[in-house]
């Protein structure tokens, strides 16, 4: 008997632990959809793994940036144990993704805690330009982000904000040193973008910049 006594409790302790950490995990991933950061730091403090994947695979930080929850994507950033440098099926990061959302606070935390500014290929810095969300760009130049890095294709983060249509994205790489000559792997420069996508005052600013930057830099015969 006292056998049968232990095993029903240990079973009783196992299924109130399952459905205590279930009802744990739905609230978590609700809290980080409605925004509601006073729920997921109540269940931080309980131990709750803040890297805990949805059904989907993707980890709690990311789930809070792309469902726009940006005071529980802080919190979660903030975290001791929140893991920051990891990428998706897509190969983005939760930087990366910070940038395209413009979620300024929260990339300034990623950075801190050694989030990757230079990643190969793609990069934050592409991310940002794509939306010409300029105060993330700037962030992300004050952190030493390259600023003509080039994706596998070779397109650089001027090479985006030109195609997208953010001039004063466009103007605020080349005024940082964005090199307007260079061409992606389909021979195309950010000019060869902003024409084809009808995006004159982006041309009008990389037609000035390269004129200047060939008197910079003349052709060695």
């Amino acid at each position: 008997m006292k056998k049968y006594f232990k095993y029903f409790l240990y079973l009783y302790v196992f299924i109130g632990y399952s459905l205590s950490n279930a009802g744990s995990y739905g609230d978590f991933f609700s809290a980080l959809h409605f925004d509601r950061p006073e729920v997921v730091q109540e269940l931080l403090a309980r131990g709750f793994d803040p890297n805990t994947p949805n059904e989907k695979g993707v980890p709690g930080l990311m789930v809070a940036i792309q469902s726009e929850s940006p005071k529980s994507a802080l919190l979660l950033a903030k975290h001791p144990k929140t893991k920051v440098e990891f990428a998706n099926s897509l190969g983005e990061t939760p930087l990366m993704l910070a940038a395209i959302n413009n979620q300024l606070e929260v990339a300034e935390v990623l950075i801190q805690r050694g989030a990757d500014v230079n990643r190969q290929g793609w990069t934050p810095l592409h991310y940002a330009a794509t939306r010409g969300h300029r105060d993330m760009m700037r962030l992300l130049l004050a952190h030493d982000a390259y600023v003509d890095s080039e994706s596998a294709n070779g397109t650089t983060p001027l090479m985006m904000a030109a195609y997208s249509g953010t001039p004063l994205a466009v103007k605020l790489l080349l005024e940082e040193g964005a090199d307007p000559t260079l061409a992606n792997d389909g021979n195309a420069t950010a000019l060869d973008l902003a024409l084809h996508m009808d995006h004159e005052q982006s041309a009008f600013y990389i037609r000035a910049f390269t004129e200047s930057w060939y008197i910079q830099n003349p052709i060695k015969e």
